[in-house]
């Protein structure tokens, strides 16, 4: 018959086999598990049985344990180091806040009795080449500073870079408001928070629109203070080179920000400039008490 096993193929109850029937609950019968007759193993699981203890759980490798240690150390090691470093950020930001009402501006009348002669883009322009070599001569000392680097001073250094030149930049920022007629409104309190906000985010001021640029301190305006000032502490990195290398690449990458902050301000304020003929009569600038020393060549000159 088709299909149907040869009689050599089919398979015999052995002697001694579980002869009885093969629908239990966990089907004793097994040709090849012998009988199953009172005494002998129960197919039963073995949790169920109360005259064998419970296997307790093996304990950990060592090399699990430590390696389970250093992983708890690390992530609490780097936990406290983002703290540390949030704490360094918002410190480095006040210290900015703190010192942008005490950097000296020329207003338009002074700078254009400096500059005689000279139009609005050319002062601009001299105002640039000033900012620049101001920059880059923080960034050249910073460098000679870290010939022989020594690491608890690293972090010093870079913030006496970023403070630095943050108030090279802002004293840029607010003259070439001065030289496109857009000086913002208010006293040196509110004018210092815009041109903090013009920093951080590298963009000119617009002063018909009041609602784009803050003149009280915000979370916000920190938060971008902090984020402009780790962009800068990150570039100036190579700064720390040994070996007067550092010292070039730091005149170099300030000269080459400094400049690219400029262009984008300046791309700014010419969408909203106010010929000189048409400014109305400004009062001059409060001179503060404190004023800071700048980097020489700040002057433009």
């Amino acid at each position: 018959m088709t299909g149907s096993t040869p009689p050599w193929k089919r398979r015999f109850s052995k002697r001694g086999a579980d002869q009885g029937p093969s629908d239990g609950p966990y089907r004793a019968r097994d040709d090849e598990r012998g009988p199953t007759l009172p005494g002998t193993a129960s197919l039963e699981p073995a949790a169920d049985r109360a005259d064998h203890p419970v296997p307790e759980p093996a304990p950990a490798p060592a090399a699990r344990r430590r390696a389970v240690a250093l992983r708890d150390r690390a992530t609490e090691g780097v936990r406290k180091g983002g703290d540390r470093a949030r704490a360094a950020l918002a410190h480095l930001a006040d210290r900015v806040i703190d010192i942008a009402p005490r950097v000296p501006v020329r207003d338009l009348a002074t700078l254009r009795r400096q500059f005689p002669g000279l139009g609005s883009e050319e002062l601009a322009d001299r105002l640039v080449a000033g900012a620049t070599r101001a920059t880059a001569t923080v960034g050249a000392g910073v460098g000679a500073a870290a010939m022989l680097p020594v690491p608890p001073a690293m972090p010093a250094e870079l913030a006496a870079e970023v403070t630095g030149v943050a108030a090279i930049e802002l004293k840029l920022i607010a003259e070439l408001h001065e030289v496109y007629g857009v000086r913002p409104p208010g006293g040196l309190g509110p004018r210092s928070t815009a041109y903090l906000n013009s920093w951080s985010d590298e963009r000119g001021i617009d002063v018909t629109k009041p609602s784009t640029f803050g003149t009280a301190l915000n979370g916000h305006m920190k938060r971008q203070l902090r984020q402009q000032i780790m962009k800068r502490m990150v570039r100036n990195l190579p700064n720390l080179m040994p070996f007067m290398v550092g010292a070039a690449v730091g005149a170099v990458m300030n000269r080459r920000d400094t400049r690219k902050l400029a262009e984008r301000v300046r791309a700014d304020l010419r969408k909203i400039q106010i010929p000189w003929e048409a400014l109305p009569e400004l009062p001059a600038l409060e001179i503060p008490e404190d004023a800071l020393e700048l980097e020489p060549g700040d002057e433009g000159r």
